[in-house]
């Protein structure tokens, strides 16, 4: 591996080990069944449509590995199904976390701390591999695919979502709305506007106005707004893809479907509190923020 790429990698590695993917979402210690709870009711309650996209209750007897297990919050409704499953993290944070989930529910599972561009299992080893939120912040995601392939059995299939290109809160919310908002975060009064016009939570805007600050040019450029306004000032690697971007990413798989789901209420500030899940629902499925892909091998 390049220098350079090792170097992304292992900031890629530092942010998510002092931020697992969740925990913000919990105000009870990590670790405990209230901080589980918290963030499981969280992710199912905005991301309602999770469960069914990704088919945990049809996942019973497979053999499925979880790249990127975060919390374990997926993976436990995999293992509940009767899956044998399996969760990957890049960060000892996160696979301690999902573990100890699983030891408190009583679940099966296995985990080990890994990387999505070289995974440490013999060839065909999975049915079913799943992603979420994941690969698109991997220095090199067509090795990542590759390694998914490569695990899979003949006819076992993947199911990964990759953050979409092709979404308003792309297209809308950080190419136009926050590039304007970036000019609030350069005065207090400013900051606290943006606070009381989007909900951020004013400690994160202090955040993305120090890395203004510090380097503006740098914070602007195309990429580096991208990475930092999706997961977190401190994030330093994210992707978008379009469909065919992914299919391009995915061209290995004979068989490759897609789904768009998770519109955000939450970014349009008027209407978003107004939608039915149905009408929430048909946005989505052209506007949204999670492209799902399905491809099998």
């Amino acid at each position: 591996m390049a220098g350079a790429e090792q170097s992304l990698k292992e900031r890629v590695r530092a942010f998510w080990q002092e931020h697992p993917c969740g925990t913000k979402f919990a105000d009870a210690e990590p670790g405990s069944r209230r901080f589980y709870e918290a963030v499981e009711e969280h992710r199912y309650r905005t991301e309602w449509h999770i469960p069914e996209a990704a088919g945990f209750e049809r996942a019973g007897g497979l053999r499925v590995l979880e790249i990127g297990c975060g919390l374990g919050t997926d993976g436990a409704r995999f293992a509940r199904a009767g899956a044998l499953y399996t969760g990957v993290d890049l960060t000892e944070a996160a696979v301690s976390l999902a573990r100890k989930r699983f030891e408190l529910e009583g679940l099966p599972g296995r985990f080990r701390v890994a990387d999505a561009e070289g995974l440490e299992f013999p060839t065909g080893s999975f049915d079913l591999v799943y992603s979420h939120g994941v690969l698109h912040h991997t220095p090199d995601p067509a090795a990542a695919v590759r390694e998914v392939y490569r695990v899979l059995a003949p006819g076992g299939r993947a199911v990964v979502m990759l953050y979409h290109r092709d979404s308003y809160n792309y297209r809308v919310n950080i190419r136009m709305l926050r590039r304007v908002g970036a000019r609030l975060l350069r005065t207090e009064p400013g900051l606290r506007l943006a606070h009381r016009l989007t909900g951020e939570p004013v400690e994160s805007l202090r955040e993305h106005a120090a890395r203004l600050k510090e380097d503006s040019a740098q914070y602007l450029s195309a990429g580096e707004f991208l990475s930092r306004n999706t997961d977190g000032a401190g994030n330093p690697l994210t992707r978008v893809y379009s469909r065919r971007e992914a299919r391009e990413l995915f061209r290995d798989f004979p068989q490759v479907d897609f789904a768009v789901h998770f519109l955000n209420k939450r970014w349009l500030p008027l209407l978003g509190p107004r939608l039915s899940r149905r009408s929430e629902a048909r946005l989505a499925a052209r506007w949204g923020w999670h492209l799902w892909i399905y491809a099998t091998k």
